[in-house]
């Protein structure tokens, strides 16, 4: 009599022991940057890494970088949004400085994806801070 052979839905997922060796060996950027997309996409965002020009998005990131740009007819405010998959410029015009949009923020933006010099960035974006401090 021939023994029944076991079929698998599909692949298995990786064994406790396996996720665990990959968490001890993974660097803290490495973690984070999983960390940070575990989290938009629990919260129905889209990646930065997948966005395409003139696609209305909502993200959810930290921001690595915050700048004020003085220019000749309108200053600028820009940062940089950090979801782990890649990095979308935020930029608000005529503001030099927004209370709580600071360096290690963290925030769930919406609006239309730009090119600006060659990067996807987002004008004038509706955003919501989240609470805590600023991670560094």
């Amino acid at each position: 009599m021939a023994s029944p052979r076991l079929r698998s839905a599909g692949p298995s997922p990786a064994p406790a022991w396996r996720r665990w060796m990959r968490r001890l060996t993974a660097s803290d950027q490495q973690l984070e940057a999983e960390q940070l997309r575990q989290d938009a996409t629990r919260a129905g965002c889209a990646l930065a890494g997948q966005v395409t020009r003139g696609q209305l998005v909502k993200l959810t990131g930290r921001l690595r970088t915050v700048a004020y740009t003085p220019g000749l007819a309108l200053p600028t405010l820009t940062a940089e949004l950090y979801d782990g998959s890649g990095v979308v410029m935020l930029v608000w015009l005529g503001r030099r400085r927004i209370g709580g949009i600071e360096p290690g923020a963290v925030l769930t933006v919406r609006g239309r994806v730009a090119l600006r010099d060659e990067q996807f960035a987002i004008y004038n974006p509706h955003y919501e801070l989240h609470p805590g401090p600023p991670m560094e």
